[in-house]
């Protein structure tokens, strides 16, 4: 376990002890699309919950939330009961992930419903960060449910399966809304069976992920990283497949093997920034 404790107070649930976790890492790294800031705060909505966080050095706060829903949705979403110090000190044998595990230690790997995963890096391709959080927020507005806070649930598979490309056209998504039907189609339909994935092998996740038109490896590997939980599931983009030449010629060094993903995300966000 990679926290110590939680503890109710007045304000929300407070978990402490926190190693190797940075918020504005975590919910600004591209992984997720539905988080802002305002104020030091992070707002944003997850399996159909609106959450509201506050860290303060090791801790941090469940703003309203009981210890009860911290431990049956949040710690898994945030993936505390992973030991990231334990990763880090491994991966530092390697002198480049030393150097990105020193800037980096913070970011962690969301685990996200896994049809929401696969939607949103159907949008994400070929776009950038503050447009992919546009189009995703009006799919929310168009076709989620109204939450007690105000905000929307992410559509279910089903709500868009029923939808034409031309009916989301609202979300300004060009030629990604003719795969967003069809991926909502094959989950709805159980060609692609989420749920009968879950737990099953990472080759036959992408196997059945690849079926959907306009999924492409980096696609696959995206929803197989941050929806079904798999931490060695390497995605490659420009950016990866640059740092992997430059550093990894020979191929990636042993100590990554398990949790590749992570270390692609440390990886990843040091040498872009490096060069930014």
């Amino acid at each position: 376990m990679d926290y110590k404790d939680i503890i109710q107070t007045e304000k929300g649930a407070l978990v402490t002890g926190l190693r190797c976790f940075s918020l504005p890492l975590i919910l600004d790294c591209g992984q997720a699309f539905r988080w802002t800031e305002q104020n030091g705060d992070w707002s944003g909505i997850a399996h159909g919950i609106e959450l509201t966080l506050h860290q303060t050095d090791d801790s941090l706060l469940f703003l309203g939330k009981s210890t009860e829903e911290v431990r049956e949705v949040w710690i898994d979403y945030f993936d505390l009961n992973r030991d990231y110090v334990e990763i880090c000190n491994r991966l530092s044998s390697d002198p480049h992930l030393k150097e990105a595990c020193s800037v980096y230690h913070g970011i962690r790997l969301l685990k996200q419903d896994e049809w929401e995963a696969l939607c949103s890096f159907i949008i994400s391709q070929n776009n950038n960060i503050p447009r992919i959080k546009g189009i995703i927020s009006r799919l929310c507005e168009n076709f989620g449910e109204k939450l007690p806070c105000g905000g929307y649930s992410f559509p279910s598979a089903q709500t868009i399966a029923s939808l034409s490309p031309d009916d989301l056209a609202p979300l300004r998504a060009g030629f990604r809304n003719k795969y967003i039907i069809d991926a909502a189609q094959k989950v709805a339909s159980g060609e692609v069976n989420i749920e009968a994935l879950k737990g099953a092998p990472a080759q036959e996740i992408r196997d059945s992920l690849l079926k959907i038109k306009g999924v492409g490896a980096k696609v696959a590997e995206c929803t197989l990283l941050f929806g079904f939980g798999d931490v060695d599931a390497f995605p490659v983009d420009v950016w990866v497949r640059r740092v992997v030449s430059e550093l990894y010629p020979d191929g990636l060094p042993e100590c990554m093997e398990g949790v590749s993903g992570i270390a692609q995300q440390y990886l990843f966000h040091w040498r872009r920034n490096l060069s930014a």
